[in-house]
């Protein structure tokens, strides 16, 4: 890549506030992860509500992914993004301010910080609208390298319910959370060039196209893995090792500073390769470290270098997989973030909820780290069947600068 072309090409203070607003609303995203083990304790939840309250923000941001990618289309992304945050900070001052006492309020929280979960398809389009084809996996990596926000939550919320209460986290994450939203309103810029708003009906055709189930049931894969692990890796930690919360909470974040930082260099490398190579890779690997990793290592340490292996795959899948969307959806980049970032959230959702499960159900984590390794697997066939297809057709070097 050119870096000088390329930051000519784009709008950079647009880029720079699109990842800082992505970072902190994917931080409170997950923020009942982190402090699961304290809300856990006080509450007196089973290891399957466990699994359930970290995997509705998830599940809850996945379904307001497609609502947020309807509003970025008719109003604008920055406009879109500013509603959804006002929306998340006014959830977490009143959940500070009057307290969680119950498993169903602290699902009810939840759904609202599934609000901070949806950023994923205003901040992509804010960014990815401003760059031609040949940059879309740098540009879509660096504003989507903003999910390293649920590293920061597993790095400080243990330490600071540790001193201050779990509640009171809440309150703590309102002010970097307000301080990104004036620095986002005066920053951001939408791109010129931006398509107009389509109809319902224009929006349900992008879902008679088969690519963008496939695209769908890859970043599932992908993205679904990460979040999966990002909400529930200090719950597991503590589980199977016995770490306290603070310890379990640096070694999630280990793992997912790893993903995260790596999701630029995805796409930059699905820009030199084409993203279907870098994506092939990148299922084997994850199919590969989850395997490994049902089996119970002996060691916490030994489980942290297989994770790390894990998310690095994931992360970097991630940036494939949006190195590819916008080449095949330029025109419904909008409501194909949407759409797909759900399907990512639905995956994550899944693999959350089904680790609690596992372990409620057999005693082990095992079977839920293992049929997700299988979906990876299932996920690296398909990508083999479509992607000559692909190549012939929108793929073809004469329709676009991009590989894929």
């Amino acid at each position: 890549m050119d870096k000088k072309s390329f930051l000519q090409a784009g709008h950079t203070p647009t880029l720079l506030a699109a990842f800082l607003y992505f970072d902190l609303a994917f931080m409170v995203w997950v923020l009942l992860g982190p402090l699961a083990v304290g809300i856990a304790s006080d509450l007196g939840l089973s290891h399957a509500q466990k699994g359930l309250m970290v995997a509705t923000p998830v599940l809850a941001g996945a379904l307001l992914r497609l609502v947020m990618g309807v509003l970025v289309d008719r109003l604008s992304p920055k406009k879109a993004a500013i509603i959804g945050q006002v929306i998340v900070i006014a959830a977490l001052a009143y959940a500070w301010a009057a307290g969680v006492h119950s498993f169903s309020e602290v699902l009810v929280l939840g759904v609202f910080l599934g609000v901070a979960g949806a950023s994923f398809a205003a901040a992509l389009p804010l960014a990815s609208r401003w760059y031609p084809a040949e940059h879309q996996g740098t540009a879509m990596g660096i504003a989507g390298a903003g999910n390293s926000g649920t590293a920061l939550a597993a790095l400080f919320a243990p330490g600071l319910a540790m001193a201050f209460g779990w509640n009171n986290v809440f309150g703590l994450a309102l002010i970097p959370l307000v301080i990104v939203l004036v620095a986002f309103c005066f920053m951001a810029k939408d791109a010129p060039d931006a398509p107009p708003p389509k109809t319902v009906g224009e929006y349900l055709k992008v879902l008679k196209d088969k690519d963008a189930w496939w695209f769908m049931f890859f970043y599932a894969v992908t993205f679904g893995g990460f979040v999966g692990l990002a909400s529930s890796l200090v719950i597991y930690f503590n589980t199977q090792y016995g770490l306290d919360p603070k310890t379990a909470g640096f070694f999630t974040a280990g793992c997912v500073f790893a993903g995260s930082l790596v999701r630029p260099i995805g796409g930059n490398v699905a820009d030199r390769v084409g993203g279907v190579k870098s994506l092939t890779l990148m299922y084997v690997l994850a199919a590969v470290f989850l395997a490994i990793v049902s089996f119970g290592l002996p060691e916490a340490w030994m489980a942290l270098v297989v994770f790390v292996g894990a998310m690095l795959a994931l992360g970097m899948g991630n940036g494939a997989v949006f190195q590819l969307v916008p080449q095949r959806f330029r025109k419904e980049i909008g409501v194909m973030t949407g759409l797909v970032g759900m399907a990512g959230g639905v995956g994550g959702f899944y693999l959350a909820s089904s680790l609690g499960y596992s372990k409620q159900m057999t005693g082990s984590y095992q079977a839920g780290f293992l049929i997700f390794a299988a979906l990876a697997l299932i996920a690296l066939i398909g990508l083999t069947a479509v992607k000559t297809r692909w190549r012939t057709t929108w793929g073809a070097a004469h329709l676009t600068a991009a590989k894929i």
